[in-house]
């Protein structure tokens, strides 16, 4: 059946993503085949796809079709994360609609309508990613939650804990108070917010002073409130001003509480006074100056409940009226930040701001870094509490040595020093969070043997495992462990009886979501069984990743992976850049500038967003979004549909065979020649992992190459009196040059490439999806020379005169067409051309050609005569073109000037601005660069008619 005249992407996509996988074509059975694995970094169940997803899964799937035509058992596996927070936010937001809320449930209850929830609405970037082409094993769709997976993130947490890599500890982390659960640093937004700068006097006990006589050192902060529980103040311990009082005491006025003056480097001279409070209960560096200071975790103070509340700290100093308080002013009440204030003020002890014009303010407004959750909306408050850590400092070093020895490489290398720098100064990594949804904690508590009001855990794979470990510390039968639901179910049990007191509490919290996904490459293959697919597919190959989860995701995954696989998970890890708005702004909602990818898909089709992303990922660099760009690369595949249509129409056909058919003509050898370069152009940077590199190799050859020369240099004459025909031979080589292009744009444009495969011959059983990647010629006539990795050699039996030969063709005409345009001649107006005598040869053997496409009136070796010409250097030699006769030369020189005159003034006015730094510093970003581009456009004119006025002598 003819080909459709016109493309329209949307009735061809939904055809190929079925056809696709319900042919199970994503991963044909290759037993024998070498292994191709790659992970997809699972999604959110709840989420949808998002532009960063579109880049990220492009570049997945374009390795995955390469890597499955180079016949490859190529798997990439699929799933999701189940996103404990968000997926709980999702569901208690639904209840609340209903006038219903999680804690009317059981654990049981509501965690039961969470799978109801994602039976009936999660998961909907599943079929979103389908429709962006990804050719993923949906066969064994994964999910985190899944049995298999929940039993290897119990075996990692107990196998962990017994090797003492996994402990619970007392330490601050980021508190959410809207969603009462501890969340990650991915999860901080960091947010500029308007404040203030309070200063205060904290006077020295004793009767101490300053050398200057002062009997108070000031303190400043942006949080008054936390003084409540301040437990030192720190300075430098070179800062001559301070140095007198190091170790003598302050009483701080609103406690009454007595701390030391401590020497730390934190505290810098340079800022403010140069001494600072210390809170180690509510700041993270004073976390550390508190340790360093003596303190342990569990003898620092805390002063706020869950909700971000004032209670008692444990010294019982906190006067009474800001008990129950909130941090700070909420919903037009004041909190416990505006009483310190005016408490201290009221006192003498707040020192006034005075601003420029002499008034006096209680605080400096100030520009505040602010922590918020990004899903609670609330500041997040630095919050002391016992909660489950992985010894990451010790799991960190394998993979370090693993990127050092090269068994790991990051791409770009640029990245190493950034993946160092984090993994040498690593921190305990925080695993519990205080959720219903997602893998429960395999800890169970009982009271610790001479202290029953302390609870210990009792870590264990099952409740059974965990009552046998309980019954040998207590030292009773496994019968006489009882198992109760809390802390207060516990207490219940001593008051009912006194002959069993060993109780057992199951720890209500759930593990961080990113301790599962770093499972991912092993647990989503069957482990911890020790599978054919995972013995198979395990190392992966190659991992694709933002680089914003380099910390969260990748590293995490080196650690599990070569702590319970002894081996990397990968051997290369790719790191790509954002995808940024046009102006290069990052996306925010907030901003109004993010792109929906199903949207471009609507209106460009999958093909030439797939396309564009592609052909903008270049290693260490960025995406800006650019509508024309992809509109231009809607227009490549309009291209290509048009340039099969022509094919179709004079009788080129599907190839019927893989290597390159005999050929004797020059146009048709160094078509061949192109494709082999391609293919070489192409495979050297799929190995360095230069997406950009291959993109624009295919697309060069394909439309500048393919469609606009060689369909020209074979379109069969045609006239009034005769209409040629296409030879046998150059129809089975355009057919089988077209055919590569299929295959070697596949990866990028995998349905246009599959629709003109099969539109182009019978070949169902032979879809292109899983066809072969192209080898033009046999390998036994390949020159060793042109090695371009270890595995692949590639075809240099290019017929290099016939290459330089239409080469040569291809350069005489582009410069007799560019002549014409600034000439204003029509593009069909027939020249004499005089050319040099030792060119006689190559003209007479590309004579057909140079009369249709250079629309030669006549060729003559004949010296020029003398007047106005048209000078046309081709390879160094001189074409003569005369022009009296021809055209008005007087009046198009004399246009020429005007316009060349025109151009330099304008392009002269543009560097003026560019040069003032004035412009370049005050302007708008998107002025500047608008100046730029009008100047290099005008340069390039001002070029043209410069040379237009040289050709006319």
């Amino acid at each position: 059946m003819p080909m459709e005249k016109t493309f329209d992407p949307a009735a061809i996509e939904a055809k190929w993503s079925h056809e696709w996988e319900s042919r199970g074509l994503y991963r044909p059975a290759r037993p024998d085949a070498q292994p191709f694995t790659i992970v997809n970094p699972p999604p959110n169940v709840t989420g949808a796809l998002h532009i960063g997803h579109a880049l990220d899964n492009t570049l997945q799937d374009v390795l995955v079709r390469y890597e499955r035509l180079r016949g490859k058992d190529a798997l990439w596996v699929v799933g999701m994360d189940h996103a404990g927070i968000a997926t709980q936010m999702v569901v208690e937001r639904q209840m609340e609609a209903r006038q219903d809320k999680r804690t009317n449930y059981s654990r049981e209850d509501f965690v039961e309508k969470v799978w109801q929830w994602k039976a009936e609405s999660g998961g909907q970037i599943t079929g979103q990613l389908r429709r962006l082409g990804c050719s993923m094993d949906w066969s064994r769709e994964q999910f985190t939650m899944d049995p298999h997976f929940t039993r290897a993130v119990v075996k990692v947490f107990v196998d962990l804990h017994k090797k003492g890599l996994i402990y619970r500890d007392k330490r601050l982390v980021n508190w959410d108070p809207k969603l009462k659960t501890a969340i990650s640093d991915l999860e901080v937004e960091t947010v500029e917010v308007k404040g203030g700068f309070w200063h205060f006097k904290y006077p020295l006990a004793d009767g101490v002073t300053l050398d200057d006589g002062r009997n108070y050192i000031e303190v400043a902060t942006t949080r008054p409130e936390t003084m409540l529980a301040d437990m030192a103040v720190a300075v430098h311990p070179d800062d001559a001003r301070y140095k007198s009082v190091i170790g003598k005491d302050i009483l701080q006025p609103i406690t009454g509480r007595r701390f030391k003056i401590v020497a730390d480097e934190h505290a810098d001279p340079e800022l403010g006074s140069g001494a600072v409070k210390i809170t180690p209960g509510h700041d993270f560096n004073d976390f550390e100056v508190g340790k360093r200071a003596g303190f342990k975790p569990a003898e620092m103070l805390n002063m706020f409940d869950g909700d971000a509340n004032v209670i008692q700290t444990a010294d019982g100093l906190i006067p009474d009226e800001y008990l129950g308080l909130h941090r700070f002013k909420r919903d037009g009440v004041d909190g416990a930040r505006e009483l310190v204030v005016a408490r201290m003020k009221g006192a003498g002890f707040l020192i006034p701001h005075v601003d420029k014009d002499g008034n006096e303010h209680d605080a400096e407004p100030r520009t505040i870094q602010t922590p918020f959750g990004d899903r609670g909306g609330v500041v997040i408050e630095p919050w002391l509490t016992d909660q489950w850590y992985v010894d990451a400092e010790t799991l960190a070093q394998p993979p370090m040595q693993a990127v050092r020895d090269g068994r790991i490489n990051i791409v770009p290398k640029t990245w190493e020093k950034t993946f160092f720098n984090w993994m040498e100064n690593i921190q305990p990594w925080c695993v519990s969070r205080q959720l219903w949804w997602g893998h429960q904690i395999p800890a169970w508590y009982g009271p610790e043997l001479g202290n029953p009001t302390n609870f210990i855990p009792f870590v264990a794979s099952t409740e059974d495992e965990a009552r046998k470990i309980a019954a040998e510390y207590y030292g009773c039968s496994i019968d006489e462990i009882d198992i109760r639901e809390n802390r207060s179910a516990w207490d219940s049990r001593i008051t009912e009886s006194g002959t069993i007191p060993y109780c057992l509490v199951r720890d209500p919290d759930v593990l961080d979501t990113w301790f599962s996904s770093a499972l991912w490459p092993f647990a989503t293959l069957g482990w911890p069984e020790n599978t054919e697919l995972l013995k198979r597919h395990y190392p992966n190959d190659v991992l694709i990743s933002g680089f914003d989860i380099l910390f969260f995701w990748d590293a995490r995954m080196a650690m599990q992976g070569m702590e319970f696989m002894g081996d990397v998970p990968w051997k290369t890890l790719y790191l790509h850049g954002l995808v940024r708005a046009p102006d290069g702004a990052k996306m925010s909602k907030s901003k109004g500038n993010v792109v929906d990818p199903l949207g471009l898909i609507d209106q460009y089709g999958a093909d030439a967003l797939r396309f564009f992303m592609a052909a903008m990922e270049s290693q260490g660099r960025d995406i800006k979004m650019d509508d024309a760009r992809l509109a231009g690369y809607r227009n490549f595949a309009t291209k290509l549909w048009n340039a099969a249509r022509f094919c179709e129409a004079n009788g080129i056909s599907a190839s019927t065979s893989f290597e390159a058919p005999a050929a004797m003509l020059p146009v048709n050898r160094w078509i061949i020649g192109e494709v082999a370069a391609t293919v070489a152009a192409m495979e050297s940077a799929f190995a360095a992992y230069r997406f950009d590199e291959a993109a624009n190799a295919i697309y060069s050859f394909a439309w500048d190459r393919f469609c606009d020369w060689y369909l020209e240099l074979i379109k069969p004459v045609s006239s009034e009196v005769e209409r040629g025909a296409i030879d046998g031979e150059t129809k089975a080589v355009a057919g089988w040059v077209l055919d590569q292009i299929l295959v070697m744009l596949h990866p990028f444009m995998p349905f246009i490439t599959e629709e003109l495969w099969t539109g182009l011959g019978d070949r169902a059983d032979y879809p292109l999806i899983t066809a072969k990647w192209p080898e033009p010629f046999p390998k036994q006539i390949i020159e060793p020379s042109l090695v371009v990795n270890e595995n692949k050699f590639f075809a240099p039996a290019i017929d290099q005169q016939a290459a330089e030969d239409v080469n040569w063709l291809i350069k005489l005409v582009s410069e007799l067409r560019t002549a014409k345009a600034e000439l204003g001649l029509p593009p069909g107006a027939r020249l004499t051309a005089h050319f040099p005598a030792s060119l006689k040869g190559r003209t007479d053997k590309l004579s057909a050609q140079l009369d249709r496409l250079a629309r030669l009136e006549a060729i003559s070796f004949d010296p020029a005569p003398a007047g106005a010409s048209a000078q046309l250097v081709v390879e160094g030699e001189t074409i003569t073109v005369p022009l009296e006769g021809v055209i008005d030369i007087a009046a198009e020189r004399e246009r020429l000037t005007k316009a060349l005159a025109a151009a330099t003034k304008e392009r002269d006015s543009l560097a003026g601005r560019l040069n003032n730094p004035s412009f370049v510093e005050r302007a708008k970003p998107e002025a500047v660069d608008k100046a730029r581009a009008d100047h290099a456009a005008k340069e390039a004119e001002a070029d043209r008619l410069t040379a237009a006025l040289a050709r006319l002598g």
